[in-house]
């Protein structure tokens, strides 16, 4: 069983150190505290069965930049169509 700090989990799953700390605290992932030089540093316990549900919960990047865009388009849509409700208006004004 191989031990790493929270930073380097973070950094290897491309988390943020506070959602692996909210991982570590819901106790979803195994840790172990350590005093060294007079400090208590968090390790996380590496375990296969463990990384694969963190796996499968970690949605990656590109869908949710995907949902996003979706959102974006949807949105931009409804103001070109108000937007050409409102040109057709002042065109009938003039």
């Amino acid at each position: 069983m191989e031990k790493v700090t929270i930073k380097t989990y973070a950094v290897t799953h491309k988390l943020s150190i506070f959602n692996v700390m909210k991982m570590v605290k819901s106790s979803k992932l195994k840790s172990e505290i350590i005093k060294e030089n007079g400090k208590e540093t968090i390790y996380i316990v590496l375990d296969d069965e463990i990384e694969q549900e963190v796996k499968k919960s970690i949605v990656p990047m590109e869908q949710q930049e995907e949902a996003t865009l979706k959102e974006i388009v949807k949105t931009l849509q409804k103001e070109m169509k108000i937007l050409r409700e409102e040109i057709e208006v002042l065109k009938k004004k003039i």
